[in-house]
């Protein structure tokens, strides 16, 4: 018997509210995505994409620190999206794209070879239960289709508050023949927000790491 691909998100249920739909029909269609991604627009230099986004803090002060730069920012969870395309708005930003799917459907049929210049990972799923561990985003698998889709000079940043998914990530890499994993300075502009600030009020340390080709 085959089996679908294994979900590495939460699905979470319930009705939307009238001001997440309002703001997917107005923004989402202003904020599109290209069917294919073949590397960065006319007019940008690197090409970025963010894997579950959340409320978009991180993609927001990305897209603002660096307008050259064009990022598509995916995630599963309408509210925090329309939450992100709400405060780009606000904020001008017009150098995003967004995505509401699955982010590794996404860079298996949306993203040509060779096309990304780096993948951010910040605080995803850590799933901690040993029964969820296939679960995990950061797989051998995934590092293989991070491969196809991300230049050989670019990058794949990384931050977690949970030591054991860090533990994992470190694992997987050393494992893979096409990757290396080194511990790396925090971005100076990513604000403190979302789960990492929840980590830091509960006392966990933030791990990042930089994963780049050997």
């Amino acid at each position: 018997m085959e089996h679908g691909p294994i979900r590495t998100y939460n699905a979470r249920r319930g009705r939307r509210s009238q001001l997440t739909d309002s703001r997917l029909k107005t923004l989402l269609p202003r904020y599109a995505v290209p069917p294919l991604l073949t590397g960065p627009p006319p007019g940008a230099e690197r090409l970025v994409v963010e894997v579950g986004c959340g409320h978009g803090d991180a993609a927001v002060a990305y897209c603002t620190a660096y307008p050259s730069h064009w990022l598509v920012a995916l995630d599963v969870h309408p509210p925090g999206v329309a939450r992100m395309l709400a405060a780009a708005g606000a904020a001008g930003v017009t150098n995003l794209g967004a995505e509401l799917g699955d982010a590794v459907e996404f860079l298996r049929t949306r993203v040509a070879p060779g096309a990304l210049d780096a993948v951010h990972l910040f605080f995803p799923d850590p799933w901690l239960k040993v029964r969820h561990h296939r679960r995990r985003f950061m797989s051998a698998g995934t590092l293989d289709l991070l491969a196809a889709r991300i230049e050989p000079t670019g990058e794949v940043l990384i931050a977690t508050d949970q030591l054991p998914y860090a533990a994992h990530v470190q694992s997987v890499v050393a494992a893979h023949a096409r990757w290396q994993c080194t511990i790396a300075e925090r971005p100076t502009w990513r604000p403190v927000a979302g789960f990492e600030a929840k980590g830091i009020a509960a006392g966990r340390p933030i791990t990042e790491l930089r994963l780049t080709r050997r």
